[in-house]
């Protein structure tokens, strides 16, 4: 049998984040061969994420990262059980490590290879879980890589709910002269924290499904049966209610936060204005944590 020293014992530990008594475990059951304990621990670690795997994970934290160039972003949420574990530095390394390798993945970052048991995201999943002794899962990720040449990926993460909340927003119209100006890192701020705020569900009008539009007009008629208004004017009414339809759940038609005088569109009209060129939001994405999906 092999004569395991403290040495050999912190290494594993610093390359597994496994418990001291565990490293020292796995290298005694291994004979002092590192890759056969390495492998002891991550069945141990995934042993112990199954025996966890029922237990709520409603707290933790949005990760963000958006390229120097602001060409591409992406967004992660991470979930644990308690706001303590999310405290720790720990936790906020495993958010940082789902994004590198998010990032790393590229074009492959898909739902499939997110839940892979023996893809890089669960194994990390799987180590933290056995750190930390809780519950743990990278529940979802926003990637964006820019659909234009102009395209600038903007980002923003709610601090007072202790970033369990984050925005990430596309522009269209956004050249390199454009992208350093304080006016459009202001607009996009903006735009982000209307976005975290006010929870829109489409970018423009076009993009709302048919029949979510049915649905709700049928809603409208419904509300009309029995009062022995003409047709003409029931469609009138009933175009009405679908304005006010728009103006929850479409960006742009959204009153907006800072000034409910003005729409989000105006806010986008009067930023094209100053800046002297036309933006507007291709698309965006809002993550809160434990949000139902």
């Amino acid at each position: 049998m092999a004569n395991i020293t403290a040495t050999e014992v912190k290494k594993l530990r610093d390359q597994t984040g496994a418990g001291m008594m565990e490293c020292k475990s796995a290298l005694t059951e291994a004979n002092g061969d590192f890759e056969e304990a390495n492998l002891i621990l991550r069945k141990r670690g995934l042993a112990s994420a199954a025996k966890k795997a029922g237990r709520a994970m409603d707290q933790g934290l949005i990760g963000h990262r958006v390229s120097p160039d602001h060409r591409s972003g992406i967004l992660v949420e991470v979930t644990c059980e308690s706001d303590f574990v999310a405290r720790t530095p720990d936790f906020q390394q495993l958010v940082e490590d789902a994004i590198t390798e998010i990032e790393r993945a590229g074009e492959a970052a898909n739902e499939a290879w997110l839940k892979d048991p023996d893809g890089p995201i669960q194994k990390r999943v799987a180590a933290g879980i056995a750190k930390l002794g809780e519950n743990m899962s990278v529940r979802r990720f926003v990637r964006f890589t820019g659909q234009t040449p102009t395209s600038y990926v903007g980002q923003y993460v709610h601090i007072p709910d202790g970033g369990k909340t984050g925005v990430q927003v596309e522009f269209s119209g956004i050249d390199s002269q454009l992208a350093g100006r304080d006016e459009l890192v202001k607009l996009v701020k903006e735009i982000a924290m209307q976005i975290a705020a006010a929870s829109p569900s489409y970018v423009a009008r076009a993009a709302v499904p048919a029949e979510i539009l049915d649905r709700e007009r049928s809603i409208y008629r419904a509300q009309m049966e029995g009062q022995g208004k003409p047709p003409q004017v029931i469609d009138k009414i009933v175009e009405g209610k679908l304005g006010s339809f728009y103006s929850q759940v479409v960006l742009p038609d959204q009153a907006y936060i800072r000034d409910p005088k003005m729409t989000v569109a105006d806010v986008l009209a009067a930023a094209a204005k100053s800046l002297g060129a036309p933006v507007a939001i291709t698309r965006f994405a809002r993550l809160k944590v434990g949000e139902a999906v």
